[in-house]
């Protein structure tokens, strides 16, 4: 296995500011025995955060785990469709599985480095020599868990490796899902409930993460009896024990800027308006958030339109399938969160005189230049409008609704790709759902029907009166006759939409193959039962020693 020593080309320094928060900076050319410094040692840990850049809200991390699902589709634009089709071209040598798997192992390995060296360091406080160290150990266990999600059964290794090796072997997942457990159990046992600096890891964060591995260990050949009750109580621990909220208003949770540091928010991978250590600077480590660019609709050819900061780059690489559209997203009356997931109304941005509805318009800047009401309209009412309405039947892979929750218009400049927002991996509305598919498996139905109801309740729309409040919260309110797995499956959808779980969610219920031939139409006439695993990039089998007989590849990619 090719290993990069991270320590030797990157290291990582905080900076301080008005509000404390994990950042990075560049530093080259650092000797094998800095690690073993306090500084050093400080600055292992905060470049082992840095692997989390590599696919988190970038174009690799959401086509592998948004793409090819039953709530997003391809748009027009992107070179990697196939990995949505589930054609023949998706393979061993696809460079985001490769890119991926690589980015991982130079995570795993800064962990072990840091978590091998610990004792070596002098003149640090034993205290924070254990949080740090957990802060490794939690780092590992969500750098595994990705992998065996992605890939299944993966190479296992908890030594630094400071040369190049080509031994390798596949491990067995019992043992690599043990590690995942055994590295969040400790890490818990030392990280404090906050830290001082925003972005690391804490003591809610790990009981929530552990809450989801053993959800999807659950469900694996790795399972054991006790998954699913030691994930809801974790789960419903990270609600109850600490000071986490689900925000009144969902939209809320996504707001720009100080906004995103929110009680909702469990942990998040940072991003920063610095272009030295967000990408921009070709040898930093990292892309920036670039998310904003994909779910988006070729709005600025359109007439009055042009590309602008508030309404984004449309990259169009995904476009919400009929099904999250028409079934996950059908009450409009009671629950908010189409309303506050999608973009339907463009104001002008280009103003000047054009061809609408078979009409001259003149459109002065602000006016509605576009509108996606979400339903058919009558003919007279859409003729009397004086912007273009576009209709679903309209739809098309260059027009769409566009998500709103990754939108960043505080970059400095339309073109500029390096985005700042916050990444927000784990929020309590997740918490929720995880407890009640916990509690439902574990045969507590009335407590996995409040932590679901929990979410809807957020959910539902304010009225006009004390009334009608109360009448759309009854609504969105569910029983225990209503639960199942499905049932859960659509909150996560509605909730969760575009944050990088689908993929994982499908795999983890045995639903990818049928909810993809049954909503995806391009995926869903290639899709076959292999494909609930990636291929293992072909470099890996390469470049280890005995190919494919000591590094098989998964089944159907050969």
């Amino acid at each position: 296995m090719r290993t990069i020593l991270i320590l030797c080309i990157l290291t990582t320094v905080l900076s301080t500011s008005c509000k404390r928060m994990l950042d990075e900076e560049i530093r080259s050319q650092v000797s094998d025995n800095y690690l073993s410094t306090p500084e050093g040692f400080e600055d292992g840990v905060k470049a082992a955060y840095s692997t989390l850049r590599t696919f988190h809200a970038n174009e690799l991390g959401m086509t592998m785990t948004v793409f090819g699902t039953d709530t997003y589709t391809m748009g027009s634009d992107g070179s990697f469709k196939f990995i949505n089709e589930y054609t023949s071209q998706f393979d061993p040598r696809t460079t985001f599985v490769r890119d991926l798997w690589n980015s991982l192992y130079v995570g795993i390995n800064t962990c072990n480095a840091v978590i091998g060296r610990a004792n070596e360091v002098e003149g640090i406080a034993e205290e924070l020599r254990n949080i740090r160290v957990s802060e490794a150990q939690f780092l590992r266990a969500y750098y595994y868990f990705t992998l065996v999600q992605q890939f299944g059964a993966v190479h296992l290794s908890t030594a630094e490796t400071k040369d190049p090796t080509s031994e390798a072997s596949r491990a067995n997942i019992v043992d690599i899902y043990q590690l995942i457990e055994d590295d969040l159990r400790t890490a818990t046992q030392h990280l404090p409930a906050t830290q001082t600096d925003y972005g690391r890891a804490t003591k809610p964060a790990a009981e929530h993460l552990l809450a989801r591995v053993l959800l999807t260990r659950a469900t694996s050949e790795a399972a054991k009896e006790s998954d699913y009750t030691d994930a809801a109580l974790l789960a419903e621990g990270v609600i109850n024990n600490y000071s986490f909220r689900l925000l009144d208003d969902f939209a809320d949770v996504f707001e720009q800027g100080a906004g995103e540091r929110n009680d909702e928010v469990i942990w998040a991978v940072q991003y920063t308006k610095n272009a030295i250590t967000n990408g921009a600077n070709a040898d930093a480590d990292g892309t920036g958030n670039s998310a904003h660019r994909y779910f988006l609709m070729e709005y600025d050819v359109l007439p009055g339109m042009n590309r602008n900061l508030a309404d984004g780059q449309p990259w169009k690489r995904f476009m919400p399938t009929n099904y999250t559209l028409n079934t996950l997203f059908a009450d409009r009356v009671n629950d908010t969160r189409y309303q506050k997931s999608f973009k339907d109304v463009f104001y002008c941005s280009r103003p000047g005189t054009y061809n609408v509805n078979g009409k001259e318009v003149t459109y002065a800047l602000g006016d509605t230049a576009i509108w996606l009401p979400g339903y058919k309209l009558d003919p007279a009412v859409k003729a009397a409008k004086n912007f273009m309405v576009i209709e679903p039947d309209g739809y098309t892979q260059k027009l769409y609704p566009t998500l709103t929750k990754f939108l960043d218009p505080e970059r400095p400049d339309i073109n500029y790709e390096f985005g700042s927002r916050d990444f927000l991996a784990f929020r309590l509305a997740e918490s929720c759902l995880i407890a009640a598919e916990a509690f439902m498996y574990s045969g507590q139905t009335d407590k996995a029907v409040t932590y679901i109801n929990m979410v809807r309740a957020r959910a539902a729309y304010n009225g006009a009166d004390e009334e009608e409040d109360a009448a759309h919260r009854q609504a969105m309110q569910v029983t225990a006759a209503d639960l199942d797995i499905n049932l859960i499956l659509e909150e996560r959808g509605r909730e969760l939409l575009g944050e990088q779980f689908r993929w994982y969610d499908l795999v983890r219920t045995h639903q990818l193959i049928q909810r993809v031939q049954a909503y995806n139409p391009d995926g869903g006439k290639n899709i076959k039962d292999y494909h609930v695993l990636r291929p293992i990039p072909q470099d890996q089998i390469d470049r280890t020693e005995g190919g494919t007989a000591s590094f098989p590849q998964n089944p159907g990619y050969n």
